[in-house]
């Protein structure tokens, strides 16, 4: 049996959640203008990225995910950099990566968390001043970055 101390601070502690404001979550619009800042007069073009990640996940909170650039990490049309958007989480620039020539492969593995369903959309910058992108839009049934 619950004391009455108990219920009280239980009650109270469950009104304050309910009167928290639902989490932020950035838009469309606002990646695209991320996207819009790293490329700059560029133009973004499809291909040469490769962007797995499973379309129907369970629990957003460690979303598995590689990316693959078809390019060379030396040279003059090298990968510079890898850059991860996610459309609706509270902070969409989820990651960045650098690439010199000791990592071999223009190839990045890792585990992300996704805040609800939506599109992820992966950016590689090459030497050679062009961008290249892929996104998949993805379903997520648990959903994570919510507090």
């Amino acid at each position: 049996m619950i004391d009455r101390r108990r219920f009280l601070s239980i009650a109270v502690g469950a009104a304050a959640y309910a009167a928290l404001p639902p989490a932020a979550r950035a838009t469309p619009a606002e990646v695209e203008t991320l996207i819009r800042r790293l490329v700059g007069e560029g133009r973004l073009q499809r291909g040469r990225v490769k962007l797995d990640l499973p379309l129907l996940v369970e629990n957003g909170n460690a979303v598995a995910m590689t990316v693959t650039v078809d390019a060379p990490v030396e040279g003059p049309g090298r990968v510079e950099s890898v850059h991860i958007f996610a459309e609706a989480n509270p902070l969409p620039n989820v990651a960045s990566f650098h690439f010199g020539p000791a990592a071999g492969k223009a190839v990045v593995s890792t585990r992300i968390r996704l805040a609800t369903s939506q599109t992820v959309i992966a950016v590689a910058k090459l030497a050679d001043g062009s961008f290249w992108s892929d996104e998949i839009e993805l379903l997520v049934t648990l959903a994570a970055c919510l507090e």
